[in-house]
């Protein structure tokens, strides 16, 4: 199934690959701002259509002190610079759903936090937007029972939710990920999206933040490609030791033109073949 994203992206499971990329939270617009850039500059060479993304609000952080994001109204106005300066389109999630039409003002798709995936307002308040809608798959959803929450979607008229994986939870503070739940998504006629960074998550395994171990986000990359899909997500930061959320699996900046040669070889030697 081809889905439409605006005027200008398509995205399906058999053509070539999209990227949902961006810093884990807004830390502030002159960085927002200089990330986009760079990330726009990346996709272009490559040919490569993008998606910034990037949030306003982490609403669930493991430590009520930690860093959660500049809010709802100044965190849009950033993500509105970031289409209006780069004509990017841009995704965020949002947290409640009396969120969801006020979000969907600027942003291109919506995005549903994959601990938040079976909850029936926030899908339906999503679906009435009309907009494209990013599922994360909740570490604890099984991916034949994502057809419930198409189900949800599509109850509001909605058919342009997209549906993403990324990990499941393997024990205590750990994920890992099963590739077949690719394929089991893609039989539910959806465009299928990796999270190959927050799949590399250890889940408040360090007390008051998740850990990870961003250098097996490539390697998942490569191997959810090989599968076939739609897109890849992965959050980018120019100086992930530093960042706010995710300093232990966002990619770094500098090393992400690297990545997105490698993974667009990989998407064309699946899909032209």
């Amino acid at each position: 199934m081809s889905m439409k994203l605006n005027d200008d992206i398509s995205v399906s499971n058999d053509d070539s690959f999209f990227l949902i990329a961006g810093p884990c939270v807004i830390e502030s617009e002159e960085f927002v701002l200089e990330t986009a850039l760079r990330l726009k500059e990346i996709a272009a060479r490559y040919d490569v259509d993008l998606v910034f993304k990037s949030s306003f609000d982490k609403a669930n952080r493991s430590s009520i002190t930690s860093y959660r994001g500049p809010g709802l109204e100044r965190g849009l106005e950033i993500l509105q610079r970031v289409k209006d300066e780069y004509d990017l389109p841009v995704i965020t999630d949002f947290h409640v759903p009396d969120q969801a039409a006020r979000v969907a003002e600027v942003v291109d798709v919506l995005q549903i936090p994959a601990f938040l995936s079976r909850q029936t307002d926030m899908l339906t308040a999503a679906g009435e937007t009309g907009l494209p809608i990013n599922v994360k798959k909740g570490q604890f959803l099984s991916a034949d029972g994502m057809d419930n929450v198409v189900n949800k979607i599509e109850s509001t008229g909605n058919n342009r939710a997209m549906l993403c994986e990324r990990g499941a939870m393997f024990g205590y503070n750990n994920l890992v990920v099963d590739m077949r739940n690719l394929d089991i998504m893609k039989e539910l006629g959806r465009p299928v999206v990796f999270d190959t960074t927050h799949s590399v998550q250890r889940p408040g395994s360090k007390g008051d933040s998740s850990g990870g171990d961003r250098r097996f986000a490539p390697t998942l990359a490569r191997a959810a490609l090989g599968a076939g899909v739609a897109g890849i997500f992965a959050e980018v930061h120019p100086d992930p030791p530093s960042a706010k959320c995710d300093a232990a699996t966002q990619l770094p900046l500098d090393e992400f033109e690297s990545l997105v040669k490698q993974w667009k070889a990989v998407d064309e030697a699946v899909k032209n073949d």
